[in-house]
């Protein structure tokens, strides 16, 4: 009789299961956090790097043109490090006091992007407005003893 009691109350392996269990629900909602937390970070800083870059070139070019065109392929290129896409007209370059490159002067460059959750499908996150929007600001001021043209 004894032997039979005891057959009906072994528990042995479930503290295994109910683990297992609980840590998937554990565990894969934190993951997934984990990893959106990272690629906003990481689209972030490639936001920030992208108007940074964007700037310096822009101040250094040698005509208006020249310098949109170059600051446009210094941000594409700064994204493009981090697998994200420059938005048409996403990136601003704005001109304060006066003519763009004269001595002095300053140039204010911001860019906005939305960063899409992983391991969305692209329509979802587009319907849905699930994407994290990102944006960054630089202001370069145009050297002060730099030939005026």
């Amino acid at each position: 009789m004894r032997s039979r009691l005891r057959a009906s109350r072994d528990d042995e392996g479930s503290a295994l299961i109910e683990f297992v269990a609980l840590a998937l629900l554990v565990l894969v909602p934190l993951i997934y956090i984990v990893m959106a937390v990272a690629r906003v970070q990481s689209a972030a800083y490639a936001v920030t790097t992208a108007v940074r870059e964007a700037g310096r070139v822009y101040a250094t070019s040698g005509s208006d043109a020249q310098g949109r065109q170059r600051a446009i392929a210094a941000a594409r290129i700064a994204l493009a490090d981090h697998g994200l896409e420059l938005p048409a007209n996403g990136l601003h370059l704005h001109c304060a006091g006066g003519t763009c490159l004269a001595p002095g002067s300053r140039v204010e460059v911001s860019l906005s992007l939305s960063v899409p959750l992983p391991f969305l499908p692209q329509n979802l996150s587009a319907e849905t407005d699930l994407a994290i929007p990102v944006s960054a600001d630089h202001v370069e001021v145009i050297d002060t003893y730099r030939d005026p043209q």
